[in-house]
C-alpha cells in the first residue's frame, strides 16, 4: 500500500467521480468504486497510484469482500448516484426503489462497513449530495426525495462521529456538465449546452477544499451553483 493517505471514490469511472480522482491523484492513493473491474483496472494504470473497488453497492456480500482488503482509510468519498425524473402519478414503485437503493440505502452500507477504518484513521466521509437536497420541485420527487435523505443521513453521521474524531462534509452542486446532465436535458426536452453549467472538476475542487482542511476544521456544507453569467 503506498505511504500516501487512501481515498476511496465511488462512481469513479466517469463524471464527478472521475473528476475527484483526478484531483486527489497527485496526493493519495486511489481506490476506484464501480462494477466494472476490467474496466476500473485499466482506469487505475493511468493514476500515479490506485486500484480497482468493484463492488456492485447494494450487494452485501460484494461490499463485504471488498471492504475486506482495505487496511486503512482517510477519505470515503460517496459518488455513485442514478438520477430518475418522472412525475409523481406516473413513477413505478422500482424506479423510487431503484433511487433509495443507490442513492441513500448503498451509502448508509458501505459508510457502516467502513467507519472502523476511517476511525481509525480519524478519516472523513464526504457526500456529493445536490441542489435537489435543499429544493424539490415537479418531476423530482424521487430524486429530490433521495438527496433530502442523503442530507439527513449526512447531518446525523456528522454529530454521530465527531467524537470519534471523523469529519463529514455534504457537496451540494447545482447543474454539473455530465452525462447524467445531458439525460437530464433530454427529458425535459430542452437543448443541452455544457457550457452554461459547472464542470465537474470545479466540483472537484470543493472535494479537495474539505480534504485538505486541517484537523481543527471542517467543511460540513458546501454548496457550488451555476454563476448563470452568459459565456462565450
Amino acid at each position: 500500500m503506498s505511504p500516501n493517505p487512501v481515498a476511496l471514490i465511488t462512481g469513479a469511472s466517469r463524471g464527478i467521480g472521475r473528476a475527484i480522482a483526478d484531483e486527489l491523484a497527485p496526493t493519495h492513493h486511489l481506490l476506484l468504486g464501480g462494477r466494472d473491474l476490467t474496466a476500473l483496472a485499466h482506469l487505475s494504470s493511468s493514476f500515479p497510484s490506485a486500484e480497482p473497488f468493484a463492488a456492485e453497492l447494494r450487494d452485501a456480500g460484494q461490499v463485504a469482500a471488498a471492504v475486506a482488503g482495505i487496511p486503512r482509510l482517510d477519505v470515503l468519498i460517496h459518488s455513485a448516484g442514478v438520477l430518475r425524473m418522472g412525475a409523481i402519478a406516473e413513477l413505478s414503485d422500482d424506479a423510487w426503489r431503484e433511487s433509495f437503493e443507490v442513492n441513500v440505502f448503498a451509502v448508509a452500507s458501505l459508510t457502516r462497513a467502513l467507519l472502523p477504518a476511517l476511525r481509525a484513521a480519524g478519516g472523513q466521509v464526504i457526500a456529493i449530495n445536490s441542489g435537489s437536497g435543499y429544493t424539490s420541485g415537479a418531476g423530482s420527487a424521487v430524486y429530490s426525495g433521495t438527496k433530502f435523505a442523503l442530507r439527513a443521513f449526512t447531518d446525523a453521521l456528522r454529530e454521530e462521529e465527531r467524537p470519534n474524531g471523523v469529519r463529514v462534509s455534504s457537496i451540494h452542486p447545482g447543474r454539473v456538465a455530465t452525462d447524467m446532465q445531458e439525460e437530464l436535458h433530454a427529458w425535459e426536452g430542452r437543448d443541452y449546452r455544457p457550457e452554461a453549467w459547472i464542470r465537474p472538476d470545479q466540483v472537484a475542487k470543493g472535494v479537495r477544499l474539505a480534504v485538505d482542511a486541517t484537523r481543527e476544521a471542517a467543511v460540513e456544507s458546501l454548496s457550488i451553483r451555476p454563476s448563470g453569467i452568459a459565456l462565450g
